[in-house]
């Protein structure tokens, strides 16, 4: 997608949160298909191995939460998966819906949508070996906190590879000292996903200078503990969005991650935030 790319633009590009789990089960395909349907720009989904090297779609180590199984995910064949039907956020079971391989989750996004792998790092090569085989390894980000060492090293490895984002916590002081790494770093990185629990100045300097770079910024706006409070929650429940999405626009972000996708890219329509350059 030529925004994500762009970063001059004024378009600001939305992720859904584990897609559209408002309606259906988060992560499932159910789920993927609503947030395409929403209009949504990037789908970011969860990893996780199962014991016979499978790669499954959960943000929870664990079953319980979301299906009607129990115990670690890396206890259970893929096959023995099959077995369990995934839950609603009330904890309501849906027969015959099943958790997804992240084979099944990319077929369904490829040519249609760009796809964030979230805890996905760890599981770089297999990751990269099933996009290699579908076409679609342009179409999928991956981030992490490594350091641009441990990053360059594992890309050098092959010819071709995901885009990659590196994650900074503001608050943090080790993270800052991985800023810093890459922010001096040549290239410049496609975007840095900033967290912080407060919006003061060390904020808006983190975002001056990955603006300044010519990256992009990307802020997480799904818990008020990664955006300083200024989140979808208090944005959909306030008479006034604008004070809640304001100052996060304001820093020059142009990738949020959402739990409401749908209520986002309306406020953002609205203020003329999703319009594409024209060719």
């Amino acid at each position: 997608m030529a925004a994500l790319h762009d970063p001059t633009t004024d378009y600001v590009v939305v992720v859904a949160h584990r897609g559209d789990w408002r309606n259906h089960p988060e992560n499932s395909l159910a789920a993927i298909e609503s947030a395409i349907r929403m209009g949504v720009d990037i789908m970011e989904l969860d990893l996780k191995m199962t014991k016979d090297s499978v790669l499954v779609l959960s943000h929870d180590p664990t079953l319980d939460r979301m299906t009607t199984g129990h115990g670690p995910i890396s206890d259970y064949t893929y096959a023995e998966l099959m077995r369990l039907d995934l839950k609603r956020m009330h904890g309501i079971s849906i027969p015959g819906l099943k958790m997804p391989t992240l084979r099944q989750a990319l077929e369904v996004c490829k040519d249609r949508i760009v796809v964030n792998v979230d805890q996905g790092y760890d599981y770089y090569d297999q990751v990269l070996a099933i996009t290699e085989e579908l076409g679609m390894t342009d179409q999928v980000l991956i981030k992490s906190g490594r350091t641009v060492q441990e990053v360059r090293q594992k890309l050098a490895q092959h010819p071709r590879n995901m885009m990659y984002m590196p994650v900074i916590s503001v608050s943090e002081l080790p993270k800052m000292t991985l800023f810093r790494d890459y922010i001096t770093a040549q290239p410049p990185q496609l975007a840095y996903e900033v967290c912080f629990g407060q919006l003061n100045a060390d904020v808006r300097e983190v975002a001056r200078q990955v603006l300044a770079s010519g990256s992009k910024l990307w802020v997480n706006t799904i818990w008020g503990s990664l955006c300083g409070n200024y989140d979808d929650d208090r944005a959909y429940e306030n008479d006034n969005p604008d004070a809640i999405y304001g100052p996060i626009l304001d820093l020059g972000t142009s990738i949020i991650q959402t739990d409401r996708p749908e209520f986002l890219i309306r406020y953002l329509e609205q203020h003329g935030r999703r319009r594409l350059p024209k060719l």
